[in-house]
């Protein structure tokens, strides 16, 4: 986190060992050399400073340069790497544009210190509009961002409407489809032949496409292999459904043929994007959408209605359970039908109800809804 006097303060637990202030870590993770300067123990936002850290406590310190979440830091003589956080894909976005020249300077700065501290924080900048986009794991998640860019970093910005992350999927295997790209122009021109394979696969929080050369005797040289790999992976960033990322998918090389002066790496990265493209377009491509785990603590009088608003909003109601006072309700609901929840939640239970989400799955489209949402994508 950053830290008004300090600077940037890195939380760390320390699960073996003692180390003093001034001492050198070596960064596993990145190999990268560190060096701890002043240490505090936290308690709410005072800053207790101490001369050293011991195993088992949590601490704040100054000087890490390199280090991020989920790095593990340790002696240069010992060193071990521990495993890694694996931190969920952002499933909302909106687009944010500051309002003056001298918020845009600010708002670069506060963007890079926010991303430090969470993960799930994510930005990009759309090459069409210029805009920069801002990517978080819900609706609340963006406006307590958006809030702390403006009173910590005195940011002045105006906010879009909150844009649903979707996916694209295939639901068929293509065993097989050829595709040329050709191109001659006078002099060298460009030339690659592949016949590929695509079908569904799990998706997994670190894979979610896999590609497979299955290319024998040498009929594409080897160092074009990689370039097809790439060109379908590009072309999955895109999906021929609605222009949403595509997941899950299995890419298999079978075949193909090559030139001898008009092949290139290009070429037949150009060739695998195609032949993804169309092969795709046979495939029974889906779209999916963020599921959201819902829970809702209600008085027992509101019980109806909070269900079936859930309901409307095509829930679907896990489980019904009782607690203190209150009955809790859990239920798996589409993040787009969940924008203003928390208004009409206070509404139709006179403000005594409250709820927590956090991203659950995706899950695929309902047709009408994805025939709406595709129509939308093209202008229509």
């Amino acid at each position: 986190m950053t830290h008004p006097f300090f600077g940037r303060l890195t939380y760390i637990r320390v699960y073996s060992g003692k180390l003093e202030s001034g001492g050198q870590v070596i960064n596993s993770t990145k190999g990268k050399k560190e060096r701890i300067g002043k240490i505090f123990q936290m308690h709410a936002n005072k800053e207790n400073p101490v001369d050293s850290v011991t195993a088992g406590h949590i601490y704040a310190v100054i000087g890490l340069k390199d280090t991020t979440n989920g790095d593990t830091l340790s002696d240069s003589n010992n060193q071990v790497v521990l495993e890694s956080m694996t931190f969920p894909a952002p499933v909302i976005e909106v687009a944010i544009e500051p309002k003056t020249k001298a918020d845009q300077e600010k708002l670069g700065v506060a963007i890079q210190k926010l991303a430090e501290e969470d993960p799930t924080f994510r930005t990009e900048q759309n090459q069409e509009t210029g805009q920069t986009i801002i990517k978080g794991m819900g609706e609340l998640h963006l406006d307590i961002l958006v809030d702390r860019m403006k009173r910590e970093f005195n940011v002045e910005a105006n906010v879009g409407k909150p844009q649903v992350a979707y996916r694209e999927t295939i639901r068929k295997k293509v065993d097989k489809y050829d595709y040329t790209h050709k191109k001659q122009t006078g002099g060298s021109g460009q030339f690659a032949k592949i016949q590929i394979s695509i079908e569904p696969m799990e998706v997994t929080p670190e894979i979610s496409y896999e590609f497979v050369n299955a290319v024998t005797g040498g009929r594409i040289p080897r160092e074009y292999i990689p370039s097809v790999d790439h060109g379908i992976a590009d072309a999955m960033l895109v999906g021929v459904l609605a222009g949403y990322p595509t997941v899950g998918v299995k890419a298999t090389l079978l075949d193909g043929a090559s030139h001898d002066v008009d092949s290139s790496e290009m070429a037949f990265k150009i060739a695998g994007s195609m032949a993804y493209k169309e092969a795709a377009r046979r495939a029974d491509p889906v779209l999916l959408e963020p599921l959201m785990a819902v829970e809702v603590r209600t008085p027992e009088e509101y019980m109806g209605d909070v269900i079936g608003d859930l309901n409307s909003r095509r829930g679907q109601i896990q489980s019904m359970e009782d607690a203190t006072g209150v009955k809790v309700v859990t239920a798996k609901v589409p993040l787009s039908e969940m924008f203003g929840y928390v208004g009409d939640l206070r509404s139709k239970t006179s403000g005594r109800a409250v709820y927590s989400m956090t991203f659950d799955s995706y899950a695929e489209v309902p047709k009408a809804v994805a025939d709406e949402i595709v129509q939308k994508s093209k202008g229509d």
